[in-house]
């Protein structure tokens, strides 16, 4: 039994330690096991490999220097900026205002960051947002009533509201209220388009950004040499956007961006970008969302674990998953028992080093429970039996539990310490 560490924030856990460890302070770690909320990354301490002996390394991660007083202000203004949302809405006002030639790199990448939350940027990539940010121009019209367009103009831009309220009256008599990250006008073609319909503001100091058809079509109609297609018996399976992360194009590769569900999961144990390094925590935070079971996750995890040159990446996937998302396991039966089937074949395949970081993550996550079992007479079975003790020097643990038994159904699990 390995007594925990009392502070797992700043643990290290790797057979071959970095060569060289800088100063991390614990809240940007990215080795905290115990954290409850929000979800950490194994990813730097994931490097345990198997030694000789299977022994993990388990040196602590130096302490951080105190911060000085000067660091601490320094904090607490970035602190008080971002959380202003005035102060944040000003700035973004300041990029708009400029013009587009004058838009810094800095510039476009505050408004990216804003305009990505709005509903008519949602299904674009990342390269065509960017783009838009650099030509988009930004109107202001001041009083309510005011028409914006009139019913048959040329239309010759395509307006997004970032705030207030316009009203789009059709010549049946129908009408429609657009508010903010709504987006009306032309749509990515150079035909004459035509506005169908009196486009008029309701409330006052309305703002929209307007982006030029012949910029809106070049940007859309050329995302295509940004993307990447995967296909399998002629259907497209995954979709892949190409990113830059840095002007001097070292940090460049592909993200992917769509796919099946069985691609997806496929995507977990194959090489994964320098631009989409967190791909495994994405997924493990989102497949709830286009799976209707965990297991079908667990049955192709265990499948893939049989073949040698994937072992290792298997094994980092069930970490991270173990670490960041233990409630998937401890409120699954079904769940659990791919634990207990994952753990044996790291038994069995003498995977001494990431059992034991395997158990590590498992006893920092856990819950306390109470289970109360009945028995009919003091001579009964307990249909479970126990390990330890002060005997042997460590705590009471749960040995084995018999499959379809009181004990089982009263929650008690392999690997419980009482």
């Amino acid at each position: 039994y390995l007594q925990l560490p009392a502070d797992l924030t700043k643990m290290h856990l790797t057979d071959n330690p970095h060569p060289q460890v800088t100063n991390v302070p614990s809240s940007q770690s990215g080795c905290s096991i115990a954290s409850d909320s929000g979800s950490s990354s194994l990813s730097d301490i994931y490097q345990a490999t198997e030694s000789e002996m299977g022994d993990v390394d388990l040196t602590g991660l130096p302490e951080a220097p105190v911060d000085s007083e000067d660091e601490e202000e320094e904090e607490d203004e970035d602190i008080d900026r971002t959380s202003d949302p005035l102060l944040g809405r000003d700035v973004v006002r300041e990029c708009l205002e400029k013009e587009p030639a004058d838009k810094t790199d800095d510039d476009i990448e505050q408004l990216l960051e804003f305009m990505h939350q709005l509903p008519a940027f949602a299904n674009m990539t990342m390269s065509v947002r960017r783009e838009l940010c650099s030509v988009m121009i930004f109107e202001v019209v001041e009083q309510a009533g005011a028409i914006i367009l009139e019913d048959g103009q040329e239309l010759d831009s395509w307006y997004v509201i970032l705030n207030g309220t316009v009203e789009i009256s059709y010549p049946d008599g129908k009408s429609e209220s657009l508010c903010m990250g709504n987006s009306f006008g032309i749509t990515p073609s150079l035909d004459k388009q035509y506005m169908n319909g009196v486009v008029r503001t309701k409330v006052d100091d309305c703002q929209f950004v307007c982006i030029a058809q012949q910029d809106y079509w070049r940007i859309l109609n050329h995302v295509e040499k940004n993307t990447h297609k995967v296909e399998e018996e002629g259907e497209i399976v995954m979709v892949k956007e190409h990113r830059e992360l840095d002007r001097s194009g070292t940090r460049k590769g592909h993200i992917v961006i769509k796919a099946t569900p069985e691609r997806l999961i496929m995507h977990l144990i194959e090489e994964h970008s320098i631009v989409d390094p967190t791909y495994i925590e994405d997924f493990l935070l989102t497949y709830r969302t286009f799976l209707t079971s965990p297991l079908e996750v667990g049955n192709k995890l265990l499948e893939w674990f049989t073949v040698d040159s994937l072992r290792d990446k298997v094994t980092r996937v069930v970490l991270l998953w173990v670490n960041n998302h233990f409630n998937d396991f401890e409120g699954d039966p079904a769940m659990t028992r791919f634990l207990e089937e994952f753990e044996k074949n790291l038994e069995d395949t003498k995977m001494k080093g990431h059992l034991r970081l395997l158990n590590i993550a498992c006893a920092a996550k856990a819950k306390w429970r109470q289970i109360t079992l009945q028995k009919p007479s003091r001579d009964s079975p307990l249909f479970f039996s126990l390990l330890g003790g002060s005997d042997k020097g460590f705590g009471i643990f749960v040995e084995t539990v018999e499959i379809g038994s009181k004990a089982a159904e009263a929650g008690l699990k392999r690997g419980d310490q009482v």
